[in-house]
């Protein structure tokens, strides 16, 4: 390991947030290799995903900066404008942001997980990305000088990082000995595209309800929705048959809508809130969700990942400008934790919100649409909370 390692990085995990750190890292100028155990599915127009994000400027401007978001873009990425917020114990209460009032021409977007794989995909070898798939990492070795990775086709790889972006079940934080702080929130999301009687507005609709936040989001011609219910709720609404999970929707949607009807299949995700105890373990990096976890309430899972991608890039940046070297160890623990310090905060304050509008206690419940009343009477109150959640 004294000798000089071939790579600079290897990223393990293929995902958004995987493929997006190697294509940025190699566009950096560095010699990078990714590391993924499966080829993902091609992305089909004919076909919806049904993991969906509420994507944030700022990410698109990462993806452009990639050369990737032109390419989402000119396939399926529908822009939404306004984004409407109430609890159903005082409907009269509601938080509205609107691009108008913010001075955008859209608030974001709404994107198939598939899809951003795919076109971050299709620019690896251009980018000049060494792909190594289908592989698994099976051993990890470092030391002061770099990591050595053993794969499961008994190839071994030699890089000064890695970069651990293989989701919340991280083989590669378990071999660095990374431990996490674990919430099950014993809640599922429950997931699917659904028709609407009336139009969507280009509007991301978020209702709270005792069980959970229901979210409704605009995609081209329907909605894709994100029902949090407790874990028993939800085996329950999927095993109904389409015309009484159509009525159940329908009724918890408060029919702002209108009537709704189920236009795919369904499906449901665990929900957990998961944190690494740290960011770093000598040269062993973690983004994405092996790094951070969150609720799904405020749609920022994959935009938390990103951002630490887009701090990885400035970190680098900095480094060339300064003719440093941008992986000396200050500088991978600078990043480390300003990354945890953010994610943390993130984290609790998903938690905090969950807790608070996901209940019916009599008091909470008399608070909550005052609240958010009085956050959408003040202009910059809730221009602060969509920049925070915008990224810009």
């Amino acid at each position: 390991m004294s000798r000089r390692a071939r790579l600079d990085a290897v990223v393990v995990g293929g995902g958004v947030v995987g493929a997006a750190s190697a294509r940025m890292l190699a566009q950096q100028g560095l010699a990078v290799a990714l590391v993924e155990g499966r080829p993902p599915p091609t992305w089909s127009a004919q076909s919806r995903d049904l993991r969906v994000y509420a994507f944030a400027p700022d990410n698109a401007a990462l993806l452009q900066r990639l050369g990737a978001w032109d390419a989402v873009r000119s396939a399926r990425a529908p822009a939404y404008r306004r984004m409407r917020v109430w609890d159903a114990g005082c409907p009269r209460g509601e938080l509205v942001f609107d691009a108008d009032a913010l001075g955008r021409t859209e608030l974001g977007w709404i994107v198939e997980n598939d899809l951003l794989v795919d076109r971050l995909w299709a620019g690896l070898d251009a980018a000049g990305v060494e792909l190594r798939c289908p592989a698994r990492v099976e051993a990890l070795e470092q030391d002061d000088e770099g990591v050595r990775l053993r794969l499961d086709d008994g190839s071994r790889l030699d890089a000064r990082v890695a970069i651990a972006a293989d989701g919340a079940a991280s083989t590669l934080r378990t071999l660095a000995g990374i431990e996490v702080d674990a919430h099950d929130y014993r809640q599922r999301g429950v997931v699917a595209f659904i028709d609407t009687e009336h139009p969507h507005e280009a509007t991301a609709w978020q209702r709270f309800l005792p069980s959970g936040p229901l979210a409704f989001l605009p995609f081209e011609g329907c909605c894709s929705i994100v029902w949090t219910l407790p874990e028993h709720e939800a085996e329950r609404v999927l095993a109904l048959d389409e015309a009484a999970f159509d009525r159940e929707l329908t009724a918890a949607f408060a029919a702002r809508l209108g009537q709704t009807r189920l236009a795919s299949k369904r499906a449901a995700f665990p929900l957990r809130r998961q944190t690494a105890e740290q960011f770093l373990a000598g040269r062993v990096l973690l983004v994405g969700d092996a790094a951070h976890a969150v609720h799904p309430l405020a749609g920022q899972g994959v935009n938390l990942g990103l951002r630490d991608v887009s701090a990885l890039e400035a970190l680098l940046q900095d480094a060339q400008a300064r003719k440093a070297d941008w992986a000396a160890p200050h500088r991978l623990a600078r990043w480390a934790r300003t990354r945890r310090s953010e994610s943390v905060l993130a984290s609790k304050s998903f938690s905090a919100i969950n807790r608070l509008f996901s209940n019916d206690e009599p008091h909470l419940t008399l608070a909550r649409g005052p609240l958010l009343a009085t956050a959408g009477k003040l202009p910059p109150l809730s221009q602060l909370f969509w920049r925070k959640a915008s990224g810009l």
